[in-house]
């Protein structure tokens, strides 16, 4: 008996972990195999970055932002994110090779920055929800009372980096509308940093 319980461990351990059920079950695990599922948890700055011909963002039937060529970026902060995840997504957004270079007719060759185009940042608490049943739960996010200067903050990452009038963003909190025409389709998704 000992030997099968043993032996189904692994496939346990693996549903548990897709299943994203580590709070639920956390306490109910020996402490060697605690430390296994804390350090395979997801703890990173997420990014959806889309390549767009335009894209805008209206609140209360307003447009607010909206841009022509560049990049739309739907930002997800983790509870336990720190300026050094802002750093990275700030880096490699502005850095990725995204674009087309004309002049030598090579794909995948220009960032955002060698194009002159622009930004459009929308925070998006979603991108760390997970569905408990049917029900999505968003309790590994950053609070509002923190995220909110924590966006703001990254924000202005974003335009002192590049040009501050080429980065434009949503209204945090607010019940957006976003509107994109995606170029290619491209869409990428950048997490700050990977699972130990």
């Amino acid at each position: 008996m000992q030997f099968q319980t043993q032996s189904l461990w692994p496939c346990r351990f693996v549903c548990v972990c897709l299943g994203n059920n580590y709070n639920r079950i956390r306490t109910t695990l020996p402490n060697n195999k605690r430390k296994i599922s804390k350090a395979l948890r997801v703890r990173a700055m997420r990014a959806v970055v889309q390549r767009v011909d335009s894209a805008s963002v209206e609140v209360e039937g307003r447009t607010v932002s909206e841009i022509g060529p560049g990049l739309l970026v739907l930002v997800g902060i983790h509870d336990s994110d720190s300026d050094a995840d802002a750093d990275y997504i700030c880096r490699k957004v502005l850095n990725m090779r995204l674009f087309s270079n004309e002049d030598t007719a090579k794909a995948w060759d220009h960032s955002v920055m060698q194009k002159n185009y622009q930004v459009l940042l929308v925070s998006q608490f979603t991108l760390y929800g997970f569905l408990k049943g049917n029900k999505p739960d968003f309790h590994v996010a950053m609070a509002p009372q923190r995220a909110k200067p924590f966006y703001a903050s990254l924000v202005d990452r974003f335009r002192n980096a590049y040009n501050a009038d080429a980065i434009k963003d949503g209204i945090f909190g607010a019940k957006m509308k976003v509107s994109l025409v995606n170029d290619g389709p491209v869409t990428m998704q950048l997490d700050s940093q990977s699972p130990k």
